[in-house]
């Protein structure tokens, strides 16, 4: 997938949840792994990947 359609389709998904956080779902929300200071409760992540 593009870059650029990877961040429209990152927009639209945050834009239709309802309020949940990201990190609950992340693949990465383990251990030291997701350094990123969004953590834990990130709305909108270029690293995201559902579980």
């Amino acid at each position: 997938m593009s870059g650029t359609l990877k961040k429209l389709w990152q927009r639209i998904r945050s834009l239709l949840s309802s309020g949940e956080f990201l990190c609950d779902t992340c693949k990465y929300d383990w251990g030291n792994v997701c350094r990123r200071r969004e953590r834990p409760n990130a709305t909108q992540c270029p690293d995201y990947k559902r579980r």
